[in-house]
């Protein structure tokens, strides 16, 4: 056998394994895989017995045992051991008898039934000086590691850095787009559930509008004729995304379900209560206005659940009615009988406005609230236009008054005028 000494030149043989897992890392990998193929290939290219791959946990500040055949789920803090003070030095360290340094923990020997007679600690230093991670490389199988192991394994741990970040910016960039893909079909559920137009009713100016806080919102609204009379809603789930926006499509089709198979007003709002609460998490609710309105008769009649204040503009006279919730929101608790509902008369030149807590809560800058004296003001001022004029004109007060303050919630907007 040649004999190894600290000064030997990287040869052609020496430099072919490094170069062979440097094309091999460049390939596609998920995590896992890529964390045994860097342990495989220091393995090789060091003929060592053994090899173990540490994850650096920013967030804990600890080291993450995540390739080992016997063992799984250990932490270690930056700094403690061997693999600890490897992380924070950055530096190489080569012991060539474990059990003579008194950083040594022989531990995991002892759990593991391995005994560790040298190591090579390696800190895994990513493209922009990030710590990736630690790689320890065990029992060298013709003696201790030496220097020209040490200049090997540097050449290593620079491609196996490289390799597992990039690995993990494209796991997290996976994700990102799963989420991104899940959202958008949340979204396309949603909106297929909003009525594409405004039911045009004789002597009725209808309209609805909603503009999410995320890409998905809590908000929902309809406005739909069930047989029994217009069906009218606005929904507001707890919170905005995914969930919030499957509860309220999940409402709302329960709705025109119950309607369009001859259910009265009570029996669906209470049917479709228990069903909420029966499905959605202990901690998720739903505030709704559920409304049937009548055009011939001229009046709504209502249940609504945790929603108000619920605006009542007299055309007439130019007075204001403020209703407020009759019952508590949807799927807080199973009913076996509801409170009675309300009904409301609407004269001609009344304007019902039902508005969700995301424009009344709006805050600018300040912190101040858009609030609904100024709902109040901008429905006064406009009552007379079209309801799809109305409707711009808060949404465009909204934005006036907020200034550069971020959207929070969801903002939705049903009017109903009798002309």
């Amino acid at each position: 056998m040649t004999a190894r000494t600290d000064t030997h030149v990287l040869s052609a043989r020496d430099l072919e394994p490094i170069l062979a897992v440097a094309a091999k890392l460049a390939a596609p990998f998920d995590l896992t895989t890529m964390l045994a193929e860097v342990v495989d290939a220091a393995m090789r290219v060091l003929r060592a017995e053994r090899a173990t791959v540490w994850l650096y946990d920013r967030a804990a500040d600890e080291l993450v045992l995540r390739v080992s055949a016997d063992l799984k789920n250990v932490r270690v803090p930056a700094g403690a051991g061997i693999v600890g003070t490897c992380a924070r030095t950055r530096k190489i360290i080569n012991v060539p008898d474990c059990y003579a340094d008194a950083r040594f923990d022989p531990t995991i020997d002892r759990r593991t039934g391995f005994r560790t007679r040298c190591m090579l600690t390696l800190p895994l230093i990513g493209h922009d000086d990030e710590l990736v991670g630690v790689m320890q490389v065990l029992n060298r199988t013709d003696g201790a590691f030496d220097a020209t192991d040490e200049r090997i394994s540097e050449v290593l741990a620079a491609q196996c850095a490289v390799a597992l970040q990039r690995v993990r910016m494209l796991e997290s960039l996976l994700e990102a787009e799963k989420m991104r893909q899940q959202l958008e079909i949340a979204r396309t559920v949603q909106l297929g559930t909003l009525p594409a137009v405004m039911p045009v009713i004789a002597g009725y100016d209808l309209h609805a509008m909603s503009c999410p806080a995320d890409q998905t919102g809590g908000d929902t609204f309809d406005l739909a004729d069930v047989g029994q009379g217009i069906l009218v809603v606005l929904g507001d789930a707890t919170g905005h995304g995914i969930g919030p926006a499957l509860s309220v499509t999940q409402m709302q089709a329960m709705l025109r379900m119950a309607f369009r198979l001859g259910a009265d007003l009570d029996t669906a709002f209470m049917n479709v209560n228990n069903q909420l609460a029966d499905t959605l998490p202990g901690h998720h609710f739903v505030t709704a206005f559920i409304g049937l309105l009548d055009a011939q008769r001229h009046h709504i009649r209502f249940h609504s659940a945790g929603q108000g204040p619920i605006l009542h503009l007299g055309g007439a006279r130019g007075e204001w009615a403020r209703y407020m919730p009759t019952t508590f929101p949807l799927s807080a608790a199973a009913v076996d009988s509801v409170a009675g509902s309300v009904t409301l008369a609407l004269e001609a030149g009344d304007l019902l406005a039902l508005i969700s807590d995301g424009i009344y809560e709006y805050a600018d800058d300040t912190g101040e609230l858009f609030g609904e004296a100024r709902v109040r003001e901008v429905l006064a001022a406009n009552c007379q236009r079209p309801m799809a004029e109305v409707s711009d004109a808060i949404f465009g007060a909204v934005k006036t008054f907020a200034g550069n303050a971020l959207q929070e919630d969801d903002m939705t907007v049903v009017l109903v005028k009798r002309t």
